[in-house]
């Protein structure tokens, strides 16, 4: 994606840098903190990112500076060891201390009121290991074992899942490994989901914690054959590390919920379907929410025909037993790569338990918490079919009445972008000369609009949740991509024909793929601006209340000029009782906060290097910090590097 940022053209972008936003009359914020910790991955197990904090407030919040930064001394550019990093994490902070995980799996405490380290836990992952994510950790996990009492080992644990698949359970106060947990503190989870390749299988995001089980999903690279590792849900004794149960999202057994969805015995021989994303726990009613993802191969599906239950689901499952107690599929039968990448967030709508989902194709989609039905009616409509050989999509597809999209899902040629007519015109053709039916566009030889693309809509970020006006705040990118399949004896051709172009060699299917970011010949998006909006969606009517673009091109221009096209972003907003929502994410090295109320962008922070991740807050001796993990991202090509940074008022 950094193609975006090539060129000084990009200059000329400030003719379209103003932008209309209709705002509604404010509400009067919410008051007094009463919660001063962040004790887990989404602020709680529910990942409502939200705080009860509010000394950090929309008339004050200029004042914010840097209080402390933590450099964890954990990069890679590429250079030393063969993965990019990508610093995702959020910290968590409980018991008085912070705990971060580094882009190496390394679990750092730290105190958060001067950001000096406590302890430091390196489980040793080899950095020059295969893998299509590079170098990511997104959080660690915790749990309190109420048969311990205070002082004793392991009271207080921190769980994290690393990217040599293996889950380690480590005693807060002193970063050592709980010896009674697995073999010396760790349970090795990739020796029997079918991995072929060694990186191919691995971890990036938190274990849930759900009463006494650690919950454990996976990630799979995507597009290398047919017959991927399995993307086991697999929980945990919290205490011994014994197996409790497994759940594999494929159903492989004949007489398995959802086996008539996969045609002949495909269930037997695809991989994935996996939760790569964060997973939500509800303790009260022992339940844990698992969004997963596309079966393998991603973008082809003439081997696994039908619908493909429960890839691509919201699948909620009983905590103790594994027992699944509801579902509901957001695509079927996906040959888009859009996975549910979002953690599906525990609110209440008009006191009403929910769920809340948002998705790569922009829509959010909403449920009762403990029966799965949708709390905006949903319909399935009728969709475009393929032409390839061998692929039979389904008819329809889900789509929620409200909200609406919160990204375009078409895009015509004469909506084409460019900064002079050639480049305009350029785009123009592009769009014309692809497959172009709106979303759900099916893949062709002659190349598709993928839009919304792969990386949504909105990504692992998932949203906010603001319950005193029970605003959903989500970020979302619009960047089209234009993805073909070709027979596999053509890669020659195609690498010639496409030669910045992605190639999936897509194995035990009769194609492969490619794909590429739609630019111009400037290498600008062909896409009108903004490229990336923060939206406020107003949950007890399904309407979105605004949206601004999100990010500007201070650091993609070769001069710095700050307008606001808005920019593709990964990460998170969180928001805060004090009627403010802080959020990095874009491809300016800037943590911001805006007023939840109108959309204002009412602070913005420099950072040391790319903010894609998700902040947090609490507080410590009647101080309220916002922290962001500042260390860029090597496949988005914002700038890397290694800190923890902490904002406080002064």
């Amino acid at each position: 994606m950094r193609k975006i940022v090539v060129a000084a053209l990009v200059i000329i972008v400030a003719a379209f840098a103003a932008y209309t936003v209709v705002r509604e009359p404010a509400v009067p914020p919410f008051g007094p903190a009463a919660a001063a910790e962040w004790p887990a991955y989404g602020g709680d197990p529910g990942g409502s990112r939200y705080s009860p904090l509010a000394q950090i407030a929309k008339d004050n919040v200029r004042g914010l500076r840097v209080a402390w930064t933590f450099h964890t001394g954990d990069v890679s550019d590429g250079s030393k060891w063969r993965n990019k990093s990508a610093f995702e994490a959020t910290p968590i902070v409980v018991d008085g201390t912070m705990y971060v995980p580094s882009a190496f799996n390394r679990v750092i405490a730290l105190d958060p009121a001067t950001g000096v380290q406590k302890w430091a836990y390196d489980p040793k992952i080899d950095k020059n290991a295969p893998g299509g994510d590079g170098l990511i950790c997104r959080g660690v996990s915790t749990w309190l074992d109420p048969d311990r009492s205070a002082g004793q080992p392991c009271r207080r644990r921190i769980y994290i899942a690393t990217l040599d698949a293996r889950l380690i359970a480590l005693d807060a106060a002193t970063g050592s490994p709980c010896a009674d947990f697995g073999s010396a503190g760790q349970v090795r989870l990739g020796d029997d989901v079918g991995e072929k390749e060694r990186g191919e299988y691995h971890i990036t995001s938190p274990p849930a914690v759900v009463r006494d089980r650690v919950v454990v999903g996976s990630a799979i690279d995507d597009n290398g054959r047919v017959d991927m590792p399995r993307g086991v849900v697999r929980a945990f004794d919290a205490r011994t590390g014994k197996l409790a149960w497994s759940w594999d999202p494929i159903p492989r057994r004949p007489t398995d919920p959802g086996r008539d969805t996969w045609a002949g015995d495909s269930a037997n021989t695809t991989g994935a379907g996996n939760a790569w994303s964060i997973l939500s726990a509800d303790s009260q009613r022992d339940l844990v929410f698992i969004p997963t993802g596309s079966a393998s191969v991603d973008h082809y599906g003439g081997e696994r025909k039908g619908n493909n239950l429960f890839a691509n689901s919201v699948v909620a499952l009983r905590g103790s037993t594994g027992e699944m107690v509801w579902y509901f599929q957001t695509v079927h039968h996906d040959t888009w790569d859009y996975d549910v990448p979002s953690q599906p967030t525990l609110v209440e709508i008009k006191g009403h338990p929910a769920v809340v989902t948002a998705t790569k194709t922009g829509m959010l989609f909403t449920f009762d918490r403990e029966t799965g039905k949708p709390l905006f009616p949903v319909e399935e409509r009728p969709v475009p079919q393929s032409d390839v050989l061998g692929e039979q999509l389904s008819p329809t597809q889900p789509f929620p009445t409200a909200p609406p999209p919160l990204v375009p899902h078409s895009l015509r040629a004469s909506d084409a972008f460019g900064v002079a007519y050639f480049d305009r015109k350029g785009c123009a053709e592009k769009i014309k000369n692809s497959r172009n039916q709106g979303i759900f566009t099916p893949l062709s030889f002659q190349g598709s609009l993928d839009y919304p693309g792969i990386a949504g809509g909105t990504n692992w970020g998932s949203v906010a949740y603001d319950p005193q006006r029970s605003y959903v705040l989500v970020n979302s990118t619009r960047m089209p991509f234009v993805i073909g399949l070709a027979p596999r004896d053509k890669i020659n051709e195609i690498h010639q024909q496409h030669p910045d172009a992605e190639i999936g060699r897509m194995r035990g299917t009769p194609y492969i793929m490619w794909r590429e970011p739609l630019f111009s010949k400037l290498k600008l998006p062909c896409i009108q601006p903004p490229w990336g909006v923060l939206s406020a969606v107003d949950m007890t009517n399904g309407t979105i209340k605004w949206q601004v673009p999100l990010g500007t091109i201070r650091d993609l221009a070769p001069v710095p000029i700050p307008w606001k096209t808005g920019t593709p972003n990964m990460g998170g907003p969180i928001a805060t009782a004090g009627g403010v929502i802080f959020i990095a994410a874009a491809m300016d090295n800037y943590l911001r906060a805006f007023d939840t109320d109108t959309g204002q962008e009412l602070w913005k922070g420099r950072l040391p290097a790319g903010g894609q991740a998700t902040p947090m807050t609490y507080s410590v001796n009647g101080k309220q910090y916002v922290v962001i993990a500042a260390g860029g991202h090597g496949k988005l090509g914002t700038k890397l590097g290694d800190s923890v940074v902490a904002f406080a008022l002064q």
